[in-house]
């Protein structure tokens, strides 16, 4: 479990394709605090420490999540959202993430509003009922709140987030521009209720 609140942004440094993706990724962590099979989001994808040194680890990226997962974040140099998994005790300072993407957003309009930037995201229209205004959503692994919602033209469903200038300097989200490729997990809690409406009405 993860809360979206990022703690790291770290650089893919190696990417190598053997049985599975496997990624050197540099990071600032203490990683003596950090043990083997630990599980670490990265760009809101739990993935697992399967190797580390003094200032990066490893984790192996199945194909299953190649396929469920935006393309760009998985090559050399590339930067990702980093978050430890949440321990008893910690602050829940965003809201609870599984590490499990619903699906690849696209973004489809970005525009500055005061200090902040105003951004649509597009999604499948299926996801479109577990969306709610005000609600939560994790992109990227960052936890943001939904300001507005709506079934679009194309079929699918577009919603709007803003980014506020530290949520900019502190994650990968400073730099969205139309067409960017975003993982997109919805809050767990739609996702359940979701389910038991769809038994409930079979």
């Amino acid at each position: 479990m993860f809360t979206g609140i990022v703690t790291d942004v770290g650089t893919v440094r190696k990417a190598e394709q053997r049985g599975d993706l496997r990624l050197e990724i540099e990071t600032g962590y203490d990683l003596g605090t950090v043990d083997l099979g630990a599980s670490i989001a990265c760009s809101g994808v739990c993935l697992t420490v399967v190797d580390k040194g003094e200032d990066w680890f490893a984790v192996d990226v199945s194909g299953e999540t190649l396929s469920r997962t935006a393309k760009d974040i998985w090559r050399e140099g590339a930067k990702l959202n980093l978050e430890r998994s949440l321990r008893l005790g910690d602050e829940l300072g965003g809201h609870i993430v599984t590490g499990h993407v619903d699906a690849v957003a696209e973004v489809v309009d970005v525009c500055p509003e005061g200090d902040s930037v105003k951004v649509g995201i597009s999604v499948p229209r299926q996801l479109g009922p577990m969306i709610a205004a005000k609600g939560s959503i994790s992109i990227d692994g960052v936890s943001l709140t939904v300001n507005e919602v709506r079934d679009a033209e194309d079929g699918g469903t577009h919603f709007s987030v803003n980014i506020i200038p530290h949520t900019a300097q502190q994650t990968t989200l400073a730099r969205l521009a139309v067409g960017r490729q975003l993982n997109v997990e919805i809050d767990v809690l739609a996702r359940y209720i979701d389910r038991m409406l769809s038994a409930r009405a079979q």
